[in-house]
């Protein structure tokens, strides 16, 4: 079952399905080692076709109906700043985790926090699901910051789970049930 995706826009953020112009942007973002210093992934990409590639998974995610991936944008300028997603959606249980991805210049304004609410209220209100889980490396103390600022609650630790730039880590388990969901109104850009 194929899974409808969305363009969804907040005060300042547009997040819509990926297309090939976002090749370079994709590109840039993936192979910056300090943003991804916490990622249980293959190392930074050194090749652009991995940013194609990328995209082109994002199309057979939606198609499977397994997930979407949502490129982020200002509303501003258009520019691009990084990606949201839910992934492993399972309708059955009404369930799917919650990932992003945001340039280092874009962190400390409320980005992903914005962009995770907007794809929340997708989630609970159109595709009516009951969970969303999320798991971060116990080391990314903001982005622990943003999924307790979005409502999610710790619920456990997953010791030495993953393998982190060659060094063994850890992950925070965090959990979204419906009835605790509290959508909040967007913040109001700083002026």
């Amino acid at each position: 079952m194929s899974l409808p995706t969305p363009t969804l826009h907040t005060t300042r953020l547009r997040l819509r399905p990926f297309d090939d112009a976002d090749a370079n942007d994709l590109f840039a973002l993936h192979s910056n080692a300090y943003v991804l210093r916490y990622w249980d992934a293959p190392p930074p990409w050194s090749e652009r076709v991995r940013a194609e590639r990328f995209i082109t998974a994002c199309r057979q995610m939606v198609e499977g109906g397994t997930g979407a991936r949502l490129a982020v944008d200002h509303v501003s300028d258009g520019s691009f700043i990084g990606w949201c997603s839910l992934n492993r959606w399972n309708p059955d249980y009404r369930s799917a985790s919650l990932g992003y991805c945001f340039d280092d210049a874009a962190w400390g304004h409320g980005y992903a926090t914005e962009a995770a609410r907007a794809l929340l209220h997708w989630a609970f209100d159109t595709l009516n699901l009951n969970r969303v889980q999320a798991e971060t490396d116990t080391r990314n103390v903001a982005s622990a910051r943003v999924l307790a600022k979005l409502g999610f609650v710790r619920e456990g630790t997953l010791r030495e789970d993953c393998v982190v730039n060659g060094e063994v880590s850890d992950s925070w388990v965090y959990g979204l049930i419906r009835r605790e969901w509290r959508p909040s109104p967007e913040p109001v850009p700083a002026r």
